[in-house]
């Protein structure tokens, strides 16, 4: 008998390949295992390929199959957000831009491009989500976002990045540490103090520029915290429990007692950039980012 490979077999597969267990997969699919077993049997005799590898104890994807995986949830991912720009466009407006963003694009460019785009794209409907700079680069592959900001120096082949913002580094200090601006001299002057910085896993750049703004100042820094959260950050600084160096735009819209110094002399900035896929078809993405990198 010859068989098709229909979206059903690709939704079976997806699920297996994510759970790695036939019966929780079954259950999550709300079909049986003996039937989700047989689907996937007949999927590997279509494309006469092995896609998993079984035994009594567990189940694994093979290379075929991890190349499956990713492959799936990108055409699942597409089929789901052209359903969406459908739903918009028949509703009257031209379609849907989704965003990602560390915080600190929220100070400044994030609010500036949505209000140009609501300026001169009323019907452009826009869809916001603060992720690290690693689950930007993800979504953005799997056509999860359109477009996303950064702190990255280099992003991988078939995505495009353009610096947006420059910013100084800014030092935070407890409101009644023993030092201020007038008596700022250099980084050293706090080089005993323990740091609070932001994850290496969520902002390696911006983890590395801190570094070296230390070690420019003769020392490296005991990192005694780190977070994913400004707010956090602060508040751990206001509790006198270490200090830290944050982008200067982040200063802004936090009420805390906490002061800030800004580090104008050295050499290092904070360079914010859009990223998004050099092939991506949403039509409403080249109006955006011709908004943003307007001169």
């Amino acid at each position: 008998m010859n068989y098709q490979i229909e979206l059903r077999h690709f939704i079976y597969f997806l699920a297996v390949a994510e759970e790695l267990h036939y019966r929780k997969a079954a259950e999550k699919l709300f079909i049986s295992q003996p039937g989700l077993s047989t689907q996937i049997k007949q999927m590997e005799e279509i494309l006469q390929t092995q896609l998993f590898v079984r035994d009594k104890k567990k189940v694994s994807l093979t290379p075929a199959g991890e190349f499956l995986k990713g492959e799936v949830e990108f055409i699942l991912n597409h089929l789901e957000q052209t359903q969406k720009q459908l739903k918009l466009i028949g509703d009257g407006h031209s379609g849907e831009i989704r965003i990602g963003f560390l915080g600190s694009a929220m100070q400044n460019v994030v609010p500036k491009l949505l209000l140009d785009m609501k300026k001169k794209y009323p019907l452009v409907h826009t869809s916001l989500e603060e992720l690290s700079n690693k689950a930007q680069i993800s979504a953005i592959f799997r056509d999860k976002l359109d477009l996303g900001f950064v702190r990255l120096a280099r992003v991988p082949k078939g995505l495009k990045i353009k610096p947006v913002f420059e910013d100084t580094f800014s030092l935070v200090l407890p409101k009644d540490y023993p030092l201020d601006e007038k008596g700022f001299k250099g980084i050293h002057q706090v080089s005993q103090d323990d740091f609070i910085l932001f994850s290496q896993d969520y902002s390696p750049l911006y983890y590395d520029t801190v570094m070296s703004i230390c070690e420019d100042g003769g020392f490296t820094p005991n990192v005694s915290h780190k977070s994913v959260h400004a707010q956090t950050i602060f508040k751990l600084v206001e509790n006198n429990l270490g200090i830290a160096i944050i982008p200067t735009a982040l200063q802004y819209g936090f009420q805390m007692e906490v002061k800030f110094i800004e580090l104008k002399k050295i050499k290092q900035r904070a360079i914010l950039s859009a990223v998004w896929k050099e092939d991506n078809r949403n039509p409403a993405l080249q109006n955006c980012i011709d908004l943003l990198l307007k001169e």
